[in-house]
Formats: structure tokens, sequence, C-alpha cells
């Protein structure tokens, strides 16, 4: 099978395509480098021992993107190329719009002129909005509390109705929960372009020396520590995620929650991260973001009857693998 792979650089798509280049795809990787570095690319092809092929290209521009679609001939699509921070999403918000509906749109056309029956869309659990935990894939959405989750609702109605009026169109929507940790071999990761706006970057590079403390924005949630429960999933774990939807995509549309179906607090998380690496992580308690929910954790059990898949690795794995790289990482 031959799969596009749109922001390929990035920490979750770099880490699908070691999987996919694993189950012996050929992978085409499209990236304009915002959110990522090319050196990654040097890292996988060491990783894999094979030439992948990239292109530099701004998803969003279809004259640009339309020459691969002619010369390919895809059989599939894995789209993670987007903007990505919540924050930055609420201060900029006709940027995240114009930049994550267009490469959707863009990818969407492309795909039904040119006859690629798979399409793969990196999706958030953002989309639930303030839904009860846990969250299933039958849920009605709520109404998200940023531009990012917005861009995310309105990307997935777009698919769903490009879907409905193009019956050939196997169209998976993965709804990721908190993904953390990196590739074992520690070379590729998460590399957030200044301060993180997620919780394990920011705890490993307080365990470097590259900040002085980690910032917890509150502690009076309604939770069992008083501070914000997520399910995190180790980025390993979703990369395989991705190849089963890909190989198993039915006709029409598909959901599926990428999830362990187990919450764990903020408090736990640095805990962990303290006991299983030996390093002490100063914090500070501070106001609550605007936005944030008390808890969100999966039902994954979807994922597991139609795709097979469950979550491999533990909550030690994930702090073990995201320091293992964070040591390592020199960009």
């Amino acid at each position: 099978m031959k799969v596009l792979v749109t922001g390929g650089l990035g920490y979750i798509g770099s880490h699908t395509v070691l999987e996919l280049l694993r189950h012996q795809m050929d992978v085409v990787i499209v990236d304009n480098l915002y959110n990522s570095q090319i050196e990654t690319l040097t890292k996988l092809e060491s990783l894999t021992g094979k030439i992948i092929p990239f292109h530099s290209i701004d998803v969003k521009n279809p004259l640009l993107m339309e020459p691969l679609f002619q010369d390919s001939q895809f059989d599939g699509v894995i789209h993670f190329a987007g903007y990505k921070a919540v924050g930055e999403s609420v201060s900029q918000p006709l940027e995240y719009y114009e930049n994550n509906l267009m490469t959707t749109i863009v990818l969407a056309k492309l795909c039904v002129k040119y006859n690629v029956k798979r399409f793969v869309f990196s999706s958030s659990a953002t989309v639930y909005g303030d839904n009860p935990s846990p969250l299933t894939e039958t849920m009605t959405l709520k109404q998200t509390s940023n531009p990012y989750g917005e861009t995310k609702a309105m990307n997935e109605r777009i698919l769903v109705d490009v879907a409905n009026a193009n019956p050939d169109l196997r169209v998976v929507l993965l709804r990721y929960f908190n993904p953390i940790g990196a590739h074992p071999s520690g070379l590729i990761g998460e590399v957030p372009n200044g301060v993180p706006n997620n919780l394990l970057p920011y705890v490993t590079q307080v365990a470097k020396g590259l900040r002085e403390k980690l910032l917890v924005f509150g502690n009076d949630y309604p939770t069992h520590d008083g501070t914000g429960v997520r399910d995190y999933i180790h980025v390993m774990d979703l990369a395989e995620g991705h190849v089963l939807a890909l190989e198993q995509a039915k006709p029409g549309v598909s959901i599926y929650n990428l999830g362990t179906g187990k919450g764990t607090s903020v408090l736990e998380i640095i805990r962990l991260f303290e006991k299983v690496n030996g390093i002490k992580i100063p914090y500070e308690i501070v106001n609550r973001r605007p936005g944030d929910l008390a808890e969100a954790y999966a039902d994954p059990s979807k994922a597991f009857h139609e795709l097979g898949w469950k979550t491999k690795r533990t909550l030690d794995d994930m702090v073990r693998d995201a320091w293992n790289f964070e040591k390592n990482n020199t960009q």
C-alpha cells in the first residue's frame, strides 16, 4: 500500500511513519516544517534503513499538492498536518481556521479526483467538548472551548459530507486522547516550539534543567487530588492504531477513540515521572487555564472490537521513554 503522510515529520506523524514502514508500506511524507524539524527525516531513515520520499510543501496549496497525486497513485492518506496549540488558536483564530480547514479540503478534493480510497484523519478528544467521561463515539458533540478544537470538529463534518457524496471513499476519524512518550530508541519524540503546551514535554524540560519549574494549572477541580485528569496514551500505541485504521478502513465513515480508558491526574504523572526516572520535579500551583476540563478519558472499546487495537504500553513506559528522548535531544 502506498500512503501519503501529511505532517509526517511531526510528533505523532513521525512515529506513525515508522510503524507504516515496519508493515512494509510505501510512505511519502509531506511537511512544511512549521511544527517539525528536517533532522527527523534523517533519524527516520536511520531507524528504518530506508530512503523516505519527502516533500517540503504547504498542504493547503493545491498547485503544489496536485502533482504528487498525479505522479504517485496513492492508496491512502493519513492527514496529520495542522496547527495544534490551543492557546495560540485563541489569539489567532483566523490562521487556525484557514490552515486546518484548507489542508483537509485540498486533500479531500485530490483524493476524490485521483481515486484515493482511504483517508485517515488526525482528530482529537477535544471534539467532545464538556461531555462526561468515559467518552464514547456515539455521543453528541458539544461546543469545544477553543478554535483548535473547533477546527477538528469542522474537519470531521467536512469529511463525513465528502464520504456521503462519494460512497467508495473510506474515511476514518481517529479521536486521540493525550499522546506522550517517545520511540524507545530515544531518537524521535516530541519537540515543541517555544514553551511546551503539553504536560510531559514541560516535565522533561524541567528535569533537564531547561526550565525552573512546572506550572500546574489548578488544584481545585472536582477530581481525587484536585488536578486535571486525562487519558495518557503512548505515542507508539497511537501509531499502531493508525496502521490498523488504514488497513481495515470500511466504505463510509468510521470513528474511533484512541486512548487507554483510564484517567491519570497531573500530580500522579509528576510523582510517577519522579519515581521511574529518579528525578525531582519542582512545581507550582497556579490558576486554571480558561477552557480546561476537570477530566477527560476514553471508552476505547470500539477500537478493540472493530480493529483489534488496544494499548500495550504502561504509564511507566511513557514517562521513561519521554525522558530518554529528552536526554538525547539536542535540537
